[in-house]
């Protein structure tokens, strides 16, 4: 398997992508590349590249494809060899970019996002580390009972940028509907009340265009976690580049549309049905009698959506918890630890002054 490793031409160190400039930075010497420069740089690498794996199969000391312990199609762990320090990187089978543990070097795993599992689309992190940093303290600020090493130093260098992926669905749907409706009229005339009652036969129809339903495609993934934090703004869709993986981690997809064409159509029909019931809204009320709707072009993409993920194993109760915030957008999503002794000492506090003040006011003698 090829694996990518993006260098400085100045200084030859990491190049990772840095969502604050939207630009790709080399971690030593500073220097800033455009996407347009890293698209040159990776067309000029390509070709020796290419040269030299020729040579390496003539001579019959090519590397194999992987050069991993298993093959990732086993769903078990893998070892490569880090280009930078070659010191051995152990990653799970749908692991697409990583970090050399040693020498701290990015990592893309480019063959494990070819043929199928190349992705259409790619959201580019736009909040940084040190911003997603500030909103989780900002946002752990306010919960009360958490336990303090949730958010100790240790913990939030554990907060990591992962590309997780998505399918998103979209198609065209012709509905129709058909329905009883009623229109009640009440008023007064004299010491009679009269009220008015008025039905009628109501058919809708018309055509929905329906964008970017999104779904997780990847299945060791909390599922809460990953759909948490929907959505992003699909507008801000790129065409997938490898170079934006540098620098943060990246999970390719197990799943595809078959998965989840079911769900997807069902939820499709049903939104559909509702846009037409909101359309008798000026009735006072409505019975829907027939529906149909026919789905038109359905099709899946595939992209790669930014996510800052940190967990945390929590001692007292043996669980995992998760924080999560959407990379694009800042929306967070997380499922909390309860400090028990934070919530006690609530109580005690709380609990026998009260008491305290009923018994010298005699509520219990």
């Amino acid at each position: 398997m090829a694996l990518m490793s993006y260098k400085c031409p100045n200084c030859g160190g990491g190049l990772v992508f840095d969502p604050d400039s939207q630009k790709f930075q080399c971690e030593y010497c500073l220097s800033e590349f455009t996407e347009e420069e890293m698209k040159r740089m990776e067309e000029a690498s390509a070709s020796p590249a290419e040269e030299e794996k020729a040579v390496l199969e003539e001579e019959g000391t090519a590397p194999q494809e992987g050069d991993s312990s298993q093959s990732p199609e086993t769903g078990e762990a893998a070892v490569y060899t880090c280009p930078s320090c070659g010191a051995q990187i152990v990653t799970d089978a749908t692991t697409a970019a990583s970090f050399c543990y040693y020498c701290h070097n990015p990592v893309v795993f480019s063959g494990r996002l070819s043929g199928d599992h190349m992705p259409d689309f790619v959201i580019p992190f736009a909040i940084d580390k040190k911003e997603a940093t500030s909103r989780f303290l900002s946002w752990i600020g306010k919960k009360k009972f958490v336990p303090g090493d949730f958010f100790s130093r240790d913990q939030i260098e554990k907060l990591s940028g992962i590309y997780f992926p998505y399918l998103i669905y979209s198609c065209q749907v012709d509905g129709q509907a058909e329905a009883e409706a009623e229109e009640q009229r009440t008023w007064v005339s004299g010491r009679t009340r009269y009220t008015e009652h008025k039905r009628y036969q109501v058919e809708r129809a018309g055509t929905l265009e329906v964008k970017n339903l999104t779904r997780n495609a990847l299945k060791k993934s909390n599922k809460e976690l990953v759909e948490g934090v929907l959505p992003f703004d699909m507008e801000k869709l790129l065409p997938f580049q490898m170079g934006y993986l540098s620098g943060f981690q990246a999970e390719r997809r197990d799943m595809d549309g078959e998965s989840f064409a079911g769900e997807a159509e069902q939820e499709v029909k049903q939104y559909t049905l509702d846009r037409l019931r909101s359309s008798m809204d000026t009735y006072s009320s409505v019975r829907i009698k027939d529906s149909s709707m026919e789905i038109r072009d359905p099709r899946w993409q595939y992209a790669l959506l930014p996510v800052w993920v940190m967990t945390y194993g929590h001692r007292a109760g043996g669980k995992t918890y998760y924080f999560a915030m959407n990379g694009q957008t800042g929306k967070i999503w997380g499922r909390l630890p309860v400090d028990k002794r934070k919530l006690a000492g609530l109580f005690f506090g709380v609990f026998f002054p009260v008491f305290a003040a009923l018994m010298i006011g005699g509520w219990f003698l």
